[in-house]
């Protein structure tokens, strides 16, 4: 498997209106929307993949992420890897995802390690290890994108600052003008970072505090995956909420 060791994630309407801050010029909504949907009908997704876009609302997400064809992305903490192949997809030939599994979830699951080698093998994929406390990736990337694991950071298994050293790696490893983007199981506003333990959630304030504080400007939101049915207390994992779970979308831009 190539690796690059430690020496070396709404309706268009609804996006236009919640996450468009600070975009001027390039394709209208509508258009990207239209594009990315085109762009995810291909391979590598699976038929399993496509069965969860209503859901997961995949369009609109990579849409809100600003992945487009030839852009350089970092899918940071891919999990199963659904969207490691949508932006394999939305990037085409042309373009090359850095799917990143921290050391310690392969450790973890063996499953992990499996969804890595599986990222690997895409022809414009290369799949990443580090220890999570010490990404290392390559430098100029577009977009760095984590869907449902950010608040992972802030487990009880990790060192503490473990959010502030990923931050200041994506701010490194982003090009000026590019996009961090961020989307997360959504805890009570207020909520300490307890809750990424006990929840699996986070506060979306505490995400902004963060980032910014990492050096990025916050440049889109979007609550087109939030459900109000989700009274944002329970375990993600509770069958009564898993799946329906209401999640921010926050897109972060690198100054310059």
């Amino acid at each position: 498997m190539r690796k690059i060791t430690l020496m070396v994630a709404c309706a268009a309407l609804a996006l236009s209106a919640c996450g468009s801050m600070g975009w001027t010029g390039g394709p209208s909504e509508a258009d990207r929307l239209a594009e990315v949907r085109a762009a995810l009908a291909e391979p590598p997704r699976t038929d399993e993949d496509r069965a969860r876009d209503a859901v997961r609302m995949t369009a609109e997400t990579v849409a809100f992420a600003r992945v487009g064809p030839g852009d350089r992305v970092i899918d940071l903490m891919i999990g199963g890897g659904f969207f490691t192949r949508a932006f394999s997809a939305a990037v085409g030939p042309d373009g090359q995802v850095i799917a990143w599994q921290p050391d310690e979830f392969v450790a973890f699951s063996a499953d992990y390690g499996a969804a890595l080698a599986a990222a690997d093998a895409l022809p414009n994929v290369t799949g990443v290890g580090s220890a999570i406390g010490a990404p290392q990736w390559p430098t100029g990337v577009d977009v760095i994108f984590t869907a449902q694991n950010y608040h992972d950071l802030h487990l009880d298994a990790f060192p503490e600052g473990t959010a502030a050293r990923v931050n200041a790696a994506a701010f490194e490893a982003l090009r000026p003008g590019g996009y961090y983007v961020i989307i997360d199981h959504a805890a009570v506003a207020g909520a300490d970072a307890s809750v990424a333990d006990s929840l699996h959630r986070i506060d979306r304030d505490r995400v902004v505090r963060e980032v910014t504080a990492a050096g990025f400007v916050l440049d889109g939101r979007s609550d087109a995956l939030m459900r109000a049915a989700d009274p944002m207390t329970a375990n993600v994992f509770e069958p009564s909420i898993r799946g329906q779970t209401s999640q921010f979308m926050l897109r972060f831009r690198k100054p310059g």
